[in-house]
């Protein structure tokens, strides 16, 4: 079994290291698989589910829903669905990251899943952070934003993130019993954050 759920504050590079990751272990890196159960299960396309989850409106429910994205995302985007609820998209997301895990393979990257499986002992949870600054220095070099618009994006969804750990499962995102590894990602290059994600998981439920 080689199931990693990946955590990450904004600029740390997260789509990356999750898809190098995925290659190197040879495991799914499941981010599109995840947006597909949770059409399906909403009977939403799976354009709306991956589409306009990082409202510019802030209302709890779009704040919410920031959380099923990957930390990086920035594109702008508009509210879900009308039909569809805070608590329809958070019962869905822990449906398809349980389904995901019960295959026994895959990088999961975001959508709460360290929260979903923090009391499975096969599963690697990991957290990558770093410095803001440091942080805010890698998104402008990644997404070629301003600096402005890096500083509001990286305030916005590291907010958001952690108002859904809180919100439905009584956790601040950075705490450290939450995961196996918390990695400095703006240290370490992503070639080495990988490496110490692969060790780890030769030794996790073991």
């Amino acid at each position: 079994m080689t199931v990693v759920a990946i955590s990450a504050s904004y600029g740390t590079g997260s789509g990356q290291i999750g898809r190098t990751l995925a290659e190197r272990l040879e495991v799914p890196f499941v981010d599109r698989a995840i947006a597909h159960r949770i059409a399906s299960q909403l009977d939403i396309s799976v354009d709306e589910a991956v589409r306009n989850w990082e409202p510019a409106q802030r209302s709890f429910l779009e704040r919410m829903v920031s959380a099923f994205l990957g930390a990086d995302t920035v594109a702008p985007v508009g509210p879900p669905p009308d039909i569809v609820t805070a608590e329809d998209f958070h019962r869905a997301t822990e449906a398809a990251v349980l389904e995901q895990a019960r295959t026994g393979e895959g990088v999961i990257l975001g959508r709460g899943a360290a929260a979903v499986l923090r009391e499975q002992p096969d599963v690697l949870r990991v957290r990558l952070v770093g410095p803001p600054e440091r942080r805010l220095a890698q998104a402008i070099e990644r997404t070629g934003l301003s600096e402005d618009e890096a500083r509001q994006t990286m305030a916005h969804l590291d907010r958001y993130h952690a108002d859904y750990f809180k919100q439905f499962y009584g956790r601040d995102i950075d705490d450290p019993a939450l995961y196996h590894l918390m990695i400095d990602a703006t240290a370490l290059d992503v070639d080495a954050c990988v490496s110490l994600i692969v060790t780890a998981t030769h030794s996790i439920g073991r």
